[in-house]
């Protein structure tokens, strides 16, 4: 798929949008920062389907408002994660989306998801990967006293938050700020980073090489 992409765009012309599906599980930041550059033209992709593992996400509210379709599973559902990915992969393969972006997304991926979509579900997590992996990395970084931290943009797979990393962006923390502070430069960050991203994949541009490092096409 990106091989095919990148034949496009060295032939000159430019590929179609990228079809995309977001999951969320909260307030959907990233997901809006998606629908804005879709929206300004500087992000060459479609959000077909947004799916949220919470019914009060208000990531849902930014894709409805967006015109964007939308799917929540139940608990019971979710009680058996394969079973899950397996509708979700499912949904997404019906709406013809090429990649899957984890936005926010509080819930681990398995392997329903991932072999329908390899090296094609791509993750974003607040820290320079590997370091401080988990659901808390900007709270640990922050409490280890670190002088620089970041962002990572990464394709999942089966390791939680150790699959092929795409972009890193640092962040030099300054003196004074609290956690609360980080965190909000931390979201500056993946605001700016991730839709520029999808936007490399898009344009065919990230190969995932045999050792599972990612070469980034000029």
């Amino acid at each position: 798929m990106a091989a095919a992409r990148a034949a496009v765009r060295a032939a000159g012309e430019s590929p179609s949008p990228l079809k995309i599906g977001v999951l969320i599980s909260g307030s959907g930041t990233n997901l809006q920062a998606l629908i804005d550059r879709i929206a300004d033209g500087s992000l060459n992709a479609t959000i077909e389907l947004v799916v949220s593992s919470r019914p009060s996400a208000k990531g849902l509210q930014r894709a409805e408002a967006a015109g964007i379709q939308t799917l929540t599973l139940s608990k019971e559902i979710y009680a058996d994660p394969i079973a899950a990915d397996e509708v979700i992969a499912h949904e997404l393969l019906a709406q013809g989306v090429e990649y899957v972006i984890m936005a926010g997304y509080m819930r681990m991926v398995h392997a329903p998801l991932l072999a329908t979509f390899p090296n094609r579900v791509v993750n974003l997590h607040p820290a320079l990967l590997p370091s401080f992996p988990g659901a808390h990395a900007i709270a640990d970084a922050y409490e280890r006293g670190v002088k620089v931290t970041g962002v990572t943009v990464h394709f999942a797979n089966a390791a939680y938050d150790a699959g092929p990393i795409i972009a890193q962006r640092a962040l030099a923390v300054e003196e004074g700020w609290d956690v609360d502070t980080l965190e909000s430069h931390i979201h500056e960050i993946e605001h700016e980073l991730y839709p520029q991203v999808v936007q490399l994949l898009a344009d065919g541009r990230v190969h995932v090489r045999e050792d599972l490092t990612v070469a980034v096409a000029d």
